[in-house]
C-alpha cells in the first residue's frame, strides 16, 4: 500500500481515541497511535514513522464492488496494516483475507484484528505473493483488491530511508507482472480485481492485465482539484472478460475550490 505526496488523510478523517484503556495499552507499542475508521467504527493501528495508510486506501476500498452477503471470497493484497480489509468489513459480511509480507505491518493488522475482535471477519497471512498459491488455492478467489507498489525499482531512484515504506512503495518484493500474474491465478473464471495505481503507469498497466487474462471494464481517473492533473487511477478488471466493453467512469475530484475535501470524498470517509 503506497502513501501518495498530497493525499495523506487529514486528522478530521482520522481522529486520535482515548487510548487509556488497559487492552488498548496492552496492544499498541511504542511510536504507535490509534486512528479510527468512522464509517466502519474500527479502531486502526498505525504508526507515523513505519506506515498509516492514505486516502488511495480508503478509495480503492470504495471503489470495489462487494456483495454484501452473498457468499464470496475476498483477498486484499499488498495489505499493509490492513486498512483496505478493514474498510471492506463496511461492505460485506464475508470473511476477508490480507496478503502482506512485511513482518511490522502484518504485526500492527493482526493487533488491529484484536482490537476490534473481529477475528471472524478479517484474517492475514503473512506472504510473498509470488509465493501466494502456495497460501490461496488457484482459481478459488472471486474479488481481489490490491493498492500495490507504484515506482519502478529503479537503483537511481528516491526511496525512502525507512524499509517498510520503500517496500511499500517501490516495486522491490513485487512488480506489476508478478501482480497481474498472480491475480489471474488465484481469480475464478469471471472474478474481478480491483486496483489502485498511479496514471503515468496506465498503458502498461492495461498491457500487463490482458497479458495475464485479466480484461479491463472499468477506469476511474482521481484528480486533487478541477484544473489538475489526475494522480490516481482506480481500475476493475475480469479474469477471461470479453476485451470490448470497457467504460471511463466520471472524473472523481478530491478537494473542491476552497481546498476542502468534496461532498464525495466526505461521503465516503465520514458517511456524511
Amino acid at each position: 500500500m503506497c502513501i501518495l505526496f498530497g493525499c495523506h488523510l487529514r486528522r478530521t478523517g482520522a481522529t486520535p481515541l482515548n487510548e487509556s484503556s488497559q487492552k488498548k495499552s496492552q496492544l499498541l507499542k511504542a511510536g504507535e497511535r490509534l486512528d479510527i475508521l468512522k464509517k466502519e467504527n474500527i479502531q486502526i493501528i498505525q504508526s507515523p514513522s513505519v506506515f498509516s495508510f492514505s486516502l488511495d486506501a480508503v478509495l480503492l476500498a470504495n471503489f470495489a464492488s462487494v456483495p454484501s452477503s452473498r457468499k464470496t471470497k475476498i483477498v486484499d493484497f499488498c495489505s499493509g496494516n490492513g486498512a483496505v480489509a478493514f474498510l471492506l468489513t463496511g461492505k460485506t459480511t464475508n470473511p476477508i483475507i490480507g496478503v502482506e509480507i512485511q513482518d511490522r505491518l502484518i504485526d500492527m493488522a493482526k493487533r488491529t484484528v484484536q482490537l476490534n475482535e473481529l477475528e471472524d471477519r478479517v484474517s492475514f497471512i503473512q506472504a510473498d505473493i509470488n509465493e501466494i498459491t502456495s497460501e490461496i488455492q488457484p482459481d478459488s478467489v472471486d474479488i481481489i483488491t490490491c493498492n500495490p507498489p507504484y515506482f519502478k525499482n529503479i537503483p537511481s531512484s528516491t526511496k525512502n530511508t525507512y524499509s517498510e515504506f520503500t517496500i511499500a512503495r517501490h516495486e522491490i518484493k513485487l512488480n506489476l507482472n508478478q501482480l497481474m500474474k498472480k491475480t489471474g491465478q488465484l481469480l475464478k473464471m469471471n472474478g474481478k480485481a480491483y486496483f489502485v495505481h498511479r496514471p503515468d503507469r496506465l498503458l502498461e498497466i492495461l498491457d500487463t492485465m490482458r497479458a495475464n487474462r485479466l480484461a479491463p471494464k472499468k477506469i476511474q481517473f482521481i484528480y486533487p482539484k478541477a484544473g489538475k492533473e489526475a494522480n490516481m487511477i482506480l481500475i476493475e478488471a475480469i479474469k477471461d472478460g470479453k476485451e470490448d466493453g470497457l467504460h471511463i467512469l466520471p472524473p472523481f475530484y478530491v478537494h473542491d475550490e476552497t481546498g476542502e475535501y468534496t461532498k464525495e470524498v466526505k461521503a465516503i470517509l465520514f458517511g456524511e
